[in-house]
Formats: C-alpha cells, sequence, structure tokens
C-alpha cells in the first residue's frame, strides 16, 4: 500500500490493482448488488434485512480477497473511500466502463 494517501482520486488506482481477478471483482459486484437488494426489501418487507446488507456485501467481497486477490482489503485501512470505490466500481462494471489492467 502506498505510505500515504490524501484524496480518493489517489485511492482509485490502488483499490483498482487491489482488485485485478475478475472473480474477485465479480463477487464484489454481486455483493454490493445482493446489499442494495437486502435494504430494499428492509423498506419494504421487514428491518431485519437490514442484518443482510453489510453480510452480503462485505462477505462476498472479502471472500474475494482471501480467495482470489490474496490480500488484505483495504476496508480496514480506508474504509469510507473503499465503500465508495465499491459503488464505483459497482457503477463501471454494469456500464461497461471499468479500467481494464494489465498484469
Amino acid at each position: 500500500m502506498p505510505e500515504r494517501i490524501e484524496t480518493f482520486e489517489e485511492f482509485w488506482p490502488y483499490y483498482l490493482k487491489q482488485h485485478r481477478h475478475p472473480v474477485s471483482r465479480a463477487l464484489h459486484v454481486g455483493g454490493t448488488f445482493l446489499a442494495l437488494l437486502c435494504l430494499a426489501l428492509a423498506l419494504t418487507d421487514s428491518p431485519l434485512w437490514l442484518l443482510g446488507a453489510p453480510l452480503s456485501g462485505y462477505g462476498l467481497a472479502w471472500l474475494g480477497h482471501v480467495a482470489f486477490e490474496r490480500n488484505r482489503p483495504a476496508t480496514f485501512r480506508y474504509p469510507l473511500w473503499s465503500l465508495r470505490a465499491d459503488w464505483r466500481m459497482f457503477r463501471r462494471m454494469l456500464t461497461g466502463r471499468l479500467e481494464k489492467l494489465d498484469g
């Protein structure tokens, strides 16, 4: 990890490098989708669904880090920027605008 990151735009390239594996990226997107679904169900069905949002979102993302990336999630050091980057990656993957990385 870079010694010091000052802005989100500096964080974004680091975040992408921590999410190189396509299965890991897919798990992150799937977790974000399931978290959104849980939030919607909490509004329309039962507030208990709120428990599922972080469990599905972080659970699938961390599985990607453990099983495919073999690195430590940036959430522990940069929790808000990581959450923001998860949403950016989700949006860009859905629109086909996520940067391709070499190596």
